[in-house]
């Protein structure tokens, strides 16, 4: 004996009724083990009986048994029951019973136990040999019906069929009256049908509480308290099930377990005599399309069935059209049944690769209804062309497609391209006939209007009341004029709705009689709301716009007379200790903000020059306000004595002890002696200087140091350049060497090319370095010292002490 594993389940915690539905399929998958053992006993006694009669080996006798089943259109299990069945004598029947072609005998003359798999073997050994004599199913349904009753307390037996259609037609019955089963005798392919659950999973459904079970099943009967339990069991033909047999007991309560097993096991028994039957009983195809086609005859509608026909790919290749309703009308003047049996391509062969093609196929394979927007499609009917518009729907119906269409008259067409237009523009037509009385609107007239499409339409005189009040006056003058003097007009007003303020449109003409009196007046009302909250919108931002623009024009007058009063800019280059001076400050492009670059050049009382270029991170009045801080500080630091790594030192503790100890700067510290020519330097990660010696440009070594700001410990060492005759010394912020998208290295390399490239001496002034290195739009603040030792005494230098006075 063979058997599935059972796989086990961790119950879910806590939770009832998921705890029931383990038991439940634990439940059930017990009692298909005990058919499964209980067949597996019943095949087993009927190889032993072979091979006591025969002397042949367990194979040969169960290859005997398939040998006799096949022969006589029989399943294996019946062909074992009737093996079975035909060694012990038969008893003889009680007096009055009937034989057995016309009423089998009832189980009770049988001396079975009530329980056990040797008991349900005897029952079902009797079914067996009674369902040989049996002829169709309606003799099926009274066979079942006389074995079971006695057994499961059984008042009525319903055979199903499963209809290609999908839905359910009766083929058998026992123990309800005729008119019952005709009018039960269809079943239609609705969702919430018992059987048609069962047929689908394959497994019995125990109706046991048609009250709670109504809310799940629809419940076949207009009294269903006259059986108030019943039972559905799938009928196994093949791989599959195609026939329900129903179980119906005039008393509730459950079916018991044993009374389960019995019927699931009479389902199977009986599914050889139901393939057994005249093939005559089954439906053919051709039956199945006239089963089609008449209930299509009886559709309104333009309509067809299409089965579609598949190469030996699986792919489809084209379509067949099994049935069509009279109302279905072709191009060609084909109706109804004259469309049915062509194929599609082959009568209309412009639909191939056509979206409505792609639809189609789209929905045979996902299952979801395609519908098309309307199109136009073209065929040649006696080198005619025929040209039409359509809007076609494709449902998947069974293995097939349920094709319904719409064909669209030019006048409905342009009707519908007009009620788009209005829809689309927000826009409606409106008419008053000044003479009858007459007013007509278009539907989306009264949508812009915004009242209820039940109400009459407004006379034109009183489209006043709906605008606001301040519009109302030169509406009511516009309409006027036009009734009066036939003069047309187009007049904005606006109308409160309960979505707000709406801004219209309405313009009208006049249509006059000879006399020159209007007699009629046509015109559209349109709804702007939209474009005038855009125009609204326009002009609030160009308001905002120019406000901003006099502020900035504010900000930047303001941060060119704060940049003149922090850091004076000389004219012309000056001179400092015996050296040419020349300072360039250029603030950022982008922005208004005062930066945080800087400079410093002065004569100290010993007759030295102290030099110095920062950058203060950030931008802004707070920018400004650490750069002044430090810019005076150091200066001072520098006049009372002070070494440059100690000045840098404690300008390092007063960042980190400001206001906003966040900020951060660097700076380059220099202090040049006239007389040893030596310029000392210190450096708080800033850019290192550019030296310009006989052709040779070079930067500087950086001495130690950390930007200002950034530790709490930071240690600065210094370094000395003896500058000559002809030297050349850049002091620079970064604004003048970066670039977006480029590397820093880079823009040190293109500042010492550009150098390179202006030569040596006093032949390269600032002003062109700065064209050359400052092309790019959008830099940073620049601020550079120009420094040169000159060869000889120049005429154009200003003698300044100090240039930050």
């Amino acid at each position: 004996m063979t058997s599935e594993p059972v796989h086990p389940v961790d119950p879910p915690g806590g939770d009832p009724v998921a705890l029931a539905r383990v038991v439940a399929r634990q439940r059930a998958e017990l009692e298909r083990l005990r058919d499964l053992a209980a067949s597996a006993a019943v095949q087993e006694r009927a190889k032993g009986v072979l091979m006591a009669v025969t002397g042949c080996s367990p194979e040969a006798a169960h290859e005997e048994l398939l040998r006799r089943a096949a022969e006589g259109n029989r399943t294996l299990l019946e062909q074992c029951w009737l093996t079975l069945g035909a060694l012990p004598p038969a008893k003889e029947q009680p007096a009055g019973t009937p034989p057995a072609s016309a009423a089998p005998p009832a189980a009770g003359s049988w001396d079975v136990a009530p329980t056990g798999t040797v008991e349900l073997a005897k029952i079902l050994g009797h079914i067996g040999q009674d369902l040989v004599r049996v002829g169709t199913p309606q003799e099926l349904a009274w066979c079942l019906l006389q074995h079971i009753a006695p057994e499961t307390d059984a008042d009525a037996v319903m055979l199903y069929r499963r209809l290609p259609e999908g839905g359910l037609e009766l083929i058998g019955h026992a123990g309800v009256d005729p008119t019952f089963a005709a009018q039960w005798r269809y079943v239609p392919p609705v969702s919430g049908v018992a059987a048609l659950d069962a047929l689908r999973s394959g497994e019995p459904r125990w109706l046991e509480d048609l009250s709670g079970d109504g809310d799940r099943y629809l419940i076949i009967g207009e009294s269903p308290e006259r059986w108030p339990s019943r039972a559905w069991l799938p009928v196994p033909i093949g791989d599959s099930a195609h026939v329900a047999l129903g179980v119906w007991r005039g008393r509730g309560g459950t079916f018991e377990p044993r009374e389960r097993r019995l019927l699931r096991a009479v389902s199977r028994l009986c599914a050889g005599r139901l393939r057994a039957f005249d093939p005559g009983q089954e439906r053919t195809g051709e039956a199945v399309t006239q089963t089609v086609q008449a209930v299509f005859d009886a559709l309104p509608g333009a309509a067809i069935m299409l089965t579609p026909l598949r190469a030996a790919s699986g792919e489809v290749e084209d379509y067949r059209i099994e049935a069509a309703t009279s109302e279905a009308v072709d191009m060609f003047g084909r109706s109804g049944r004259e469309m049915a049996g062509r194929q599609v391509l082959e009568s209309y062969p412009a639909l191939a690769g056509e979206p409505l093609w792609q639809g189609c196929l789209q929905a045979l394979e996902t299952g979801v209804p395609f519908e098309s927007e309307p199109f136009v499609h073209q065929e040649v009917v006696g080198e005619v062309p025929v040209t039409a518009t359509y809007s076609v729907r494709a449902a998947p119906l069974g293995e097939g497609l349920l094709v319904t269409w719409l064909r669209h008259r030019p006048a409905e067409r342009q009707e519908q391209r007009l009620a788009d237009v209005q829809r689309l523009g927000k826009l409606g037509w409106a008419n008053w006939n000044l003479v009858t009385q007459e007013i007509s609107w278009s539907e989306q007239t009264y949508a812009v209007l915004g009242r209820p499409p039940a109400e009459r339409p407004l006379a034109l005189e009183r489209l006043p009341d709906l605008a606001l009040p301040e519009d109302a006056g030169p509406l009511t003058h516009a309409i006027t004029e036009l009734v009066r003097h036939a003069r047309p007009f187009d007049v904005p007003f606006r109308i409160d709705t309960t979505e707000g303020v709406r801004h219209l449109r309405l313009v009208a003409e006049a249509v006059t009689a000879p006399d020159g009196t209007t007699v009629e007046v046509h015109g559209f009302v349109q709804d702007l709301t939209r474009q005038r909250s855009a125009e609204l919108a326009l002009v609030e931002s160009e308001r905002a716009m120019l406000l901003q623009r006099g502020i900035l024009q504010a900000e930047r007058a303001l941060a060119a007379r704060l940049q003149h009063a922090l850091l004076p800019l000389p004219i012309k280059p000056v001179r400092l200790a015996g050296l040419r001076i020349e300072v360039a400050y250029l603030p950022a492009q982008s922005g208004v903000h005062v930066g945080g670059d800087w400079f410093s050049a002065i004569e100290l009382p010993d007759e030295h020059a102290l030099f110095v270029v920062g950058d203060v991170a950030g931008h802004g009045v707070d920018a400004v306000a650490t750069m002044a801080q430090l810019r005076f500080s150091a200066k001072g630091m520098v006049t009372t004595g002070s070494s440059l790594t100690g000045v840098l030192g404690r300008l390092n503790y007063l960042l980190l002890h400001s206001r906003d100890s966040q900020t951060t700067a660097t700076m380059v510290l220099a202090r040049y002696d006239p007389v040893r020519h030596v310029l000392a330097w210190a450096q708080a990660g800033h850019l290192p200087p550019l030296l310009v010696r006989r052709g040779e440009v070079r930067y500087l070594e950086r001495p130690g140091g950390m930007l200002l700001g950034a530790s709490a410990a930071p240690v600065f060492e210094a370094a000395e350049l003896r500058l000559e005759p002809g030297d050349r010394l850049l002091l620079y912020t970064d604004g003048l060497v970066e670039r977006t998208g480029e590397s820093l290295d880079a823009g040190l390399d293109r500042l010492a090319e550009a150098v390179r490239g202006q030569g040596c001496g006093a032949s390269g002034s600032l002003d062109a370095l700065l064209d050359t290195m400052l092309a790019e739009e959008g830099r940073d603040d620049v601020c550079v010292l120009d420094i040169r030792l000159p060869l000889e005494d120049v005429t154009d230098v200003t003698d300044a002490p100090d240039t930050d006075d």
